[in-house]
């Protein structure tokens, strides 16, 4: 009977997580391998754009994927030295090993940037 639940959770596995704090974050790297994390604002009209690409990414790769508006705890802009949006964060086993903020990024770009992390860490 418990099946639906596992249902459930692999279905959350391929979906964009939204985290709203740094502890949220932390959560989240601390129980998956492999996360994309986008830091966005919510007036950022690349952002905006990107939030498709993050689906396919999600669909595409196995990382666990969130987008994270630091505006509640702005100490996380600094502790990722953040200095513009939308920045992607690729964290493996909880330890960040690679960023993009280089604005608009194309799907397949960004499931690079995911698995060309991933190998560099295997």
């Amino acid at each position: 009977m418990d099946t639906t639940t596992e249902d459930t959770d692999t279905a959350t596995e391929n979906r964009v997580r939204t985290v709203e704090t740094r502890d949220e974050l932390d959560d989240v790297l601390a129980t998956a391998d492999r996360v994309l994390a986008m830091v966005r604002t919510s007036g950022c009209t690349i952002c905006k754009s990107m939030e498709p690409i993050l689906d396919i990414a999600a669909k595409a790769t196995d990382a666990t994927v969130v987008v994270f508006n630091p505006k509640r705890d702005l100490d996380a802009v600094d502790a990722f030295d953040v200095r513009s949006v939308p920045t992607f964060l690729l964290f493996a086993d909880g330890e960040l090993i690679d960023r993009r903020a280089d604005g608009f990024v194309p799907a397949e770009e960004l499931i690079e940037f995911v698995e060309s992390g991933s190998e560099s860490d295997a």
